[in-house]
């Protein structure tokens, strides 16, 4: 979980316009701050070889992919989120400037420190967006990603993929081998 800020109660739009003279980012939760904190090299190298992946599919769509500066409003949790990637294809957040509410695909790549909170009480909040038909969890230290996938009765299912899987985003009609994904990867380096 981001570590927590001065303990000072913002309302969403105290928020926002304190975190527009911010020299690093912050996530809000109904009324408190939280740090957001570093990311190892593995983690960036994921997130940007998956965001390229996106970017590349989707040119042409009316969908976008956006990295990890992108705020997501969920409003029925009283939050902000700075996912690593999200995706959204809603007409009314491609004309916003600072946020998005509707994203149909949010990626966290896991980090040891927030991997628990990413899994959980994100996950839950993350849930109350009607428009999020995905959530993938990326794992830094492994070769693993789950998905999460909002099937047709509202209920999310996991789909675990490994080595040797093709990690499949039907919400996108996108899929990417798990060996392409972690190719830039160095396990066990310092990066």
């Amino acid at each position: 979980m981001p570590s927590s800020a001065e303990q000072i109660r913002f309302t969403p739009d105290g928020y926002l316009a304190w975190e527009a003279q911010q020299p690093t980012r912050h996530e809000y939760l109904a009324g408190d701050i939280f740090a957001m904190t570093g990311t190892s090299l593995d983690h960036n190298r994921l997130a940007l070889g998956l965001a390229a992946r996106l970017l590349a599919h989707l040119q042409g769509s009316p969908c976008q992919v956006f990295m990890a500066d992108v705020k997501v409003r969920v409003e029925a949790a009283d939050a902000f989120f700075y996912p690593d990637l999200a995706v959204t294809c809603a007409p009314e957040d491609l004309r916003e400037r600072q946020l998005i509410r509707a994203p149909v695909l949010i990626v966290e790549v896991l980090s040891p420190s927030t991997a628990g909170y990413d899994a959980g009480a994100r996950f839950a909040a993350y849930r109350a967006l009607p428009s999020l038909r995905e959530y993938v969890l990326i794992d830094s230290e492994r070769p693993r990603v789950d998905v999460f996938r909002r099937d047709a009765s509202d209920h999310w299912v996991l789909w675990p993929y490994a080595a040797g899987d093709t990690v499949e985003l039907p919400s996108l009609a996108f899929s990417v081998a798990l060996e392409a994904l972690y190719a830039p990867v160095r396990f066990g380096s310092d990066g």
